[in-house]
C-alpha cells in the first residue's frame, strides 16, 4: 500500500478520484484557520509560531484558512510561519500558486518551536497491516503478484475471533501521531486531525481503492488508484494526549460552520443552494457528518480546545 500510494500521489491528480472537505466548502478551511487562531491564543500567543499542514492537497484548505486568519486574527497572521508537509513535486507546484510556504518531506523535517498542525484526510492514506483469523491462528496478509498471500507474524493479534475475521492495524499512523505528540509535549502546541473511521476499535476490512471516482480493485494496477483505510481513532487516542474524537458534524457546528454558511448564503443568494448542499454533505449523519471525526493532539497543559469542550 505504501509504495502504491506514493506512486499515485506523485503521478496522478487525486482530486479526480475523490473530493475532500476543503474542495466542497470554503467554510471548512475558514473554520480550521480560526480554530488555529484560537488555539494560538490559548498557547499564550508565541511568536514566531509554526502553522503546518500535513498532506495539503491543492492548498485549498490552507488558502481558505489563511484568508480567514488575515481578516479575523491579524496578530496571528503576523506571528505564524507557514510550513507544508508534502512529498509530491506536482502537488507542491500547485500549492505554490496559492500559498507562500516552506515545504518538507516529513514531520521530522519541520523546524523546532511551538506549532499548530492541521491534517485533513492524511492518516487514511498511510499504509495499514491486515491480519486474518484461521481456526487455530492469526496470519498476516501480504500482496504478491497481484494477489493476497498469508504469512505468520510474531506480532499478530492474540485475542480469539471467529474464523475469517479480519483485523487491521494502522502502525504507520500510530507511529506518526506518536512522534507528533512527543514533539508537542516538549515544544508546545496542538494538532487537529480530521479523517474517517469509527470512534471505537473493531474488526473489519476497510481497505478500498478509488479510481475516477469509483470503487476499484485495490490489487489491480498499483499506483493507478488511491488506497485508503479507516483510521483507528481509539488507538491513536490511547497512545497520546488527545482530545476527542468527536463527529465532524458536532465539531464544525461548535466552530460556527453553519452560522458562517448562512451568512455567506445571505450575502450571495445565487450561491445559497450550492452552499446548503455543501453544508449537508459535510455535516449530515448519512454523509460525512458522523463517519468523519476530529481528534486533537496537544501539549498536556492546554485546556479543552475549541470544538472539543462540551
Amino acid at each position: 500500500m505504501a509504495r502504491a500510494n506514493a506512486a499515485y500521489y506523485a503521478t496522478k491528480d487525486p482530486f479526480a478520484d475523490f473530493t475532500t472537505a476543503p474542495e466542497i466548502s470554503q467554510v471548512f478551511g475558514e473554520c480550521l484557520g480560526l480554530w488555529a487562531a484560537m488555539v494560538w491564543d490559548l498557547m499564550g500567543k508565541p511568536s514566531p509560531v509554526i502553522l503546518a499542514e500535513a498532506g495539503p492537497g491543492r492548498g485549498t484548505l490552507m488558502a481558505d484558512a489563511m484568508r480567514a486568519i488575515g481578516a479575523a486574527a491579524p496578530d496571528f497572521a503576523a506571528a505564524l510561519r507557514l510550513h507544508l508537509i508534502e512529498t509530491s513535486p506536482r502537488l507542491r507546484a500547485e500549492q505554490a500558486t496559492r500559498l507562500d510556504a516552506t515545504w518538507h518531506d516529513d514531520l521530522a523535517d519541520l523546524p523546532p518551536g511551538p506549532m499548530i498542525l492541521l491534517a485533513n484526510e492524511f492518516l487514511d492514506a498511510l499504509p495499514i497491516r491486515q491480519f486474518i483469523r484461521h481456526e487455530d491462528a492469526w496470519m498476516e496478509r501480504w500482496v504478491r503478484d497481484g494477489a493476497f498471500v498469508e504469512r505468520p507474524a510474531p506480532d499478530a493479534p492474540t485475542t480469539g475471533a471467529e474464523t475469517g475475521t479480519i483485523q487491521e492495524r494502522g502502525d504507520a499512523a500510530l507511529a506518526w501521531v506518536t512522534a507528533l505528540s512527543a514533539r508537542l509535549a516538549t515544544q508546545g502546541g496542538a494538532a487537529l486531525l480530521i479523517d474517517y473511521g469509527p470512534a471505537t476499535s473493531g474488526p473489519g476490512d476497510t481497505l478500498q481503492a478509488l479510481r475516477h471516482g469509483q470503487v476499484a480493485d485495490a490489487l489491480a494496477d498499483p499506483g493507478a488508484a488511491d488506497l485508503t483505510a479507516h483510521v483507528d481513532f481509539a488507538a491513536l487516542a490511547r497512545a497520546t494526549t488527545a482530545q476527542g474524537p468527536v463527529p465532524q458534524a458536532l465539531f464544525l457546528a461548535r466552530l460556527g460552520f453553519l452560522a458562517r454558511t448562512a451568512a455567506l448564503s445571505a450575502a450571495n443568494p445565487r450561491q445559497a443552494p450550492k452552499l446548503a448542499m455543501a453544508a449537508h454533505r459535510l455535516t449530515a449523519p448519512e454523509a460525512m457528518g458522523r463517519l468523519f471525526k476530529a481528534l486533537a493532539i496537544c501539549h498536556p497543559d492546554l485546556p479543552p480546545l475549541p470544538g472539543f469542550a462540551a
